[in-house]
């Protein structure tokens, strides 16, 4: 299923409640950091936008940071088995394969799931589009060796990156 899309004026030009609707998918389950950024518009360009939006979630803080991370799924977890994932999470996953992995793969991913999860108290994050199911298995398998400092921000650039995926297939030119 493909996400509505919205031109730049249009997202600059609509009501708040009606900006914050239109991307309240971009961070995933988060609609807070569209409203944080409502009142800073007009926005020149996607990457201003972008650009906005990573910089609320830089400063909101480690405990808000942790709670947008631990909004995430886990790649081929729980929530993928039972069809609970975001359109978008969905989209994405499947476009890398999860939806297809082999029970190797798929126990691989959950063994590394609860590994990662059990050391760093957050799921794994990872911007999969232009990743194979084997890349994505060999970004985790290095990840989970690295220390909690540098996988909180590893987490949140990646969520950046899928931020801006999703605001690139939600605004049209």
């Amino acid at each position: 299923m493909k996400a509505m899309q919205y031109t730049l004026k249009q997202l600059n030009q609509a009501s708040v409640e009606a900006f914050v609707a239109a991307l309240s998918g971009v961070f995933e389950h988060s609609p807070w950091v569209a409203r944080d950024v409502a009142s800073q518009r007009p926005f020149a360009s996607i990457d201003a936008l972008h650009r906005t939006m990573s910089q609320a979630v830089e400063a909101a803080g480690e405990p808000t940071q942790l709670a947008l991370i631990n909004a995430h799924p886990e790649l081929a977890g729980k929530a993928a088995i039972r069809g609970e994932l975001t359109q978008e999470s969905t989209r994405e996953q499947s476009g890398a394969g999860l939806d297809q992995c082999t029970q190797d793969e798929f126990d691989t991913l959950l063994r590394l799931n609860a590994a990662y999860r059990e050391k760093f108290g957050f799921p794994f994050i990872l911007a999969v589009r232009g990743y194979d199911r084997h890349g994505i298995i060999k970004n985790f398998e290095a990840r989970v060796n690295h220390s909690y400092a540098e996988e909180l921000r590893a987490s949140l650039d990646q969520i950046y990156r899928i931020a801006r995926f999703r605001l690139d297939d939600l605004i049209s030119a």
